[in-house]
C-alpha cells in the first residue's frame, strides 16, 4: 500500500517581500512574485520569523492569502513583527492541526498563546532532577 504524504512540499525562510515586489512575466506583464508560486495556493502550515526568530506559527486553507493578510494589511495583527516566513504545504486539515502542534511545542514564540492539541509527558523526577544540577552550575554539558 502506498504511504500519503504528509507535507507535499516547504519553503524555508522567503523573504516577506515576495508579497510586494513584481516580475515580469510572459507577455511582458508583471505580477508579484507570491502569485507566481504554486505552492502557496494551497493549505498548510507557516512560520513568521523576526529576523531568524519565530515569532509566530498559524495554519491556513490557502497559504498565500493567509500570508498577504499578514504582509500587506496593516491592521494585521503581526503587520510590524516579521520579516521572513516558512511554509509547510499540507492538505488533509488533520495533519495541518497536528503539525502546527508540534511546531508549537517546539518552537516557543512571542506572539502564540495557543497550546498545542498534543499530550504533554510530565517529566520524570530524575530529569528534574539532571536538570537543576545543570541549572546550578554542578554539572557540565562540555
Amino acid at each position: 500500500m502506498a504511504q500519503r504524504k504528509i507535507i507535499v512540499g516547504y519553503a524555508r525562510m522567503w523573504p516577506r517581500e515576495v508579497f510586494e515586489k513584481v516580475q515580469p512575466q510572459n507577455g511582458g506583464r508583471k505580477i508579484i512574485m507570491a502569485k507566481s508560486s504554486e505552492f502557496l495556493s494551497g493549505p498548510g502550515v507557516y512560520i513568521l520569523y523576526r529576523d531568524d526568530e519565530p515569532y509566530y506559527i498559524g495554519q491556513a486553507e490557502k497559504l498565500r492569502r493567509r500570508l498577504w493578510n499578514h504582509a500587506i494589511k496593516t491592521d494585521s495583527r503581526y503587520y510590524h513583527f516579521w520579516n521572513f516566513f516558512s511554509a509547510f504545504a499540507i492538505n488533509d486539515e488533520n495533519y495541518r492541526n497536528e503539525v502546527e502542534g508540534i511546531l508549537i511545542a517546539a518552537l516557543p514564540t512571542a506572539a502564540n498563546s495557543a497550546k498545542p492539541k498534543l499530550p504533554k509527558e510530565k517529566m520524570p523526577r530524575d530529569v528534574g532532577i539532571l536538570l537543576r544540577k545543570i541549572y546550578a552550575g554542578r554539572i557540565s554539558l562540555l
